[in-house]
């Protein structure tokens, strides 16, 4: 399994081009797609996860990792089936209504995919009903919100009263997180997990679902 152990360390070191390469040399060999998938490119993500938790890794190298998983990503998309397309879990999440920073919301959401949870971003400004409608749509097993106001940190209180009143609350689990957030606003309100940043966020959305 040496090339599927070279993805992963290139990945870490974000040469995309090199994962790229390795990714197709590693079909071409014969590898299946989940497996590349599955000790490749996610054992390299979770590698940058754990160290960007424990301070060896910043951001810009994250982003950097993160650009070589898509890479590789590209090419194993297609030929992936159903049955390797199997997420961890799904993953709704947004920055609340008012708000426009996204750069912790898109770190958290390129973890996520990192881990191997399919995630479904909703972008900046998120009103309440479009949280509402995407967990109709899509029925996550989790959706995350983010907020870097206090003026705006409100607003998950009112996503989740919504998902309350249209009888979704059950249905996901909610976790929020941003620079004004605690976990203490997260129990307030009734979210059920708070994560001070993305890699905490990948260990409590698999807290939450049970998985390992």
């Amino acid at each position: 399994m040496e090339l599927l152990t070279k993805i992963s360390e290139d990945l870490y070191k974000g040469d995309a081009k090199s994962v790229t390469s390795l990714v197709q040399e590693a079909l071409d060999s014969g590898l299946s797609p989940g497996n590349i998938l599955e000790k490749g490119l996610i054992t390299g993500m979770n590698k940058v996860g754990k160290d960007f938790r424990d301070a060896i890794l910043y951001v810009p190298e994250v982003l950097i990792a993160a650009r070589a998983m898509h890479a590789g990503m590209d090419i194993l998309k297609p030929l992936l089936s159903e049955g390797e397309l199997q997420a961890t879990g799904k993953f709704v999440l947004g920055t609340v209504k008012g708000d426009l920073h996204d750069i912790g919301k898109n770190l958290v959401g390129m973890m996520m995919e990192g881990a191997g949870f399919e995630v479904i971003d909703l972008g900046i400004d998120t009103p309440a009903e479009k949280f509402i409608e995407a967990v109709e749509e899509h029925q996550p097993d989790l959706m995350g919100m983010s907020a870097l106001l206090t003026t705006t940190m409100m607003q998950m209180k009112e996503v989740i009263e919504a998902l309350k009143k249209a009888g979704l609350r059950d249905r996901v689990k909610v976790m929020v997180g941003g620079a004004p957030v605690t976990e203490k606003y997260a129990q307030d309100i009734g979210a059920d997990g708070y994560a001070p940043n993305a890699s905490v966020a990948v260990d409590k959305a698999r807290e939450l679902l049970g998985v390992t």
